[in-house]
């Protein structure tokens, strides 16, 4: 045991910290600017169909050392695309009607939602290319590029594309026990569910896999000081990616995890983060920067 753990800790240990919903609203934009700036977020993920993309658009251009991919969308807002053909995703006012585990289910029977949705996030992508960004990778709102048949269509739109990632959001159990701070029942279940998808989407394609290990499904909305010094004591090799929802509360309009998204920002920001990162050897990186996989 001893001598895997001298092993463990002579590998090199890679770290990208990513925040989800870039483009969402004023309040995570100026909330990823911050922590990119004055913080040891390395990564943000834009989403195609929000307000506030534009402006986050912007601010990336303003910001080249912090990596930018895609956060697909399913099931916020409205589509992209205008081709009849995406329209069994859309409701009678014309925004995405199914709830993520509604989208999960009629995904495994319908050929033809199967094909909006691949008309819908082929419209994303190139929207967001268009507009001047290189993604390093993608991920999606809620992980439903989990699913096996949405994470074939998103392996070959990556593929398409010329995009090299795609989260791998593979949590360890361990992240719901021990020293880490305590989480519910539905986070536990909602951890486990993802940890099922994502050793299937392994076995599916796992060209686009970049990433060793992930933190933050369990404890989504709940990363605070006392994650990040369990983050330092554990025992990883390879790369690791860190998922947050930083965002200030002035700004962010009709979203969830509000109080919780200033709490994450706070510890982006807190220098007692950066020097347990430093401190545990873990180099800081984004998914464009990953070498040889």
């Amino acid at each position: 045991m001893l001598l895997c753990l001298m092993l463990l800790c002579l590998m090199q240990r890679k770290m990208i910290i990513n925040a989800d919903d870039f483009g969402l609203c004023e309040g995570v934009n100026k909330a990823v600017a911050d922590a990119h700036t004055n913080g040891v977020l390395t990564s943000a993920t834009l989403m195609a169909n929000t307000p506030g993309v534009d402006k986050a658009v912007a601010i990336a251009g303003q910001m080249p050392s912090m990596g930018v991919g895609i956060h697909l969308n399913l099931t916020e807002g409205r589509p992209i695309s205008s081709d009849p053909l995406a329209e069994p995703l859309v409701d009678e006012a014309g925004e995405f009607k199914y709830s993520v585990y509604k989208l999960a289910a009629k995904s495994l029977v319908s050929k033809r939602l199967l094909s909006a949705i691949e008309i819908e996030l082929a419209a994303q992508i190139e929207a967001i290319i268009n507009k001047g960004i290189k993604p390093t990778h993608l991920d999606s709102h809620k992980h439903f590029h989990c699913f096996g048949p949405i994470y074939k269509i998103v392996c070959s739109l990556a593929e398409g594309f010329g995009i090299k990632a795609i989260r791998w959001p593979w949590e360890p159990a361990t992240v719901c026990g021990g020293d880490w701070p305590r989480v519910g029942l539905g986070d536990r279940m909602r951890a486990f569910l993802l940890r099922r998808m994502t050793l299937n989407c392994q076995k599916i394609d796992s060209r686009f896999i970049k990433n060793d290990i992930f933190f933050g499904a369990a404890h989504t909305g709940k990363i605070d000081g006392e994650f990040w010094e369990e983050i330092g004591r554990t025992q990883f090799a390879g790369v690791a990616e860190v998922m947050t929802h930083p965002g200030y509360a002035e700004g962010l309009g009709n979203t969830r995890l509000v109080g919780q998204r200033e709490t994450e920002l706070k510890w982006l920001c807190e220098p007692m983060t950066k020097e347990i990162l430093h401190e545990a050897g873990i180099e800081l990186i984004h998914y464009g920067q990953i070498d040889g996989k």
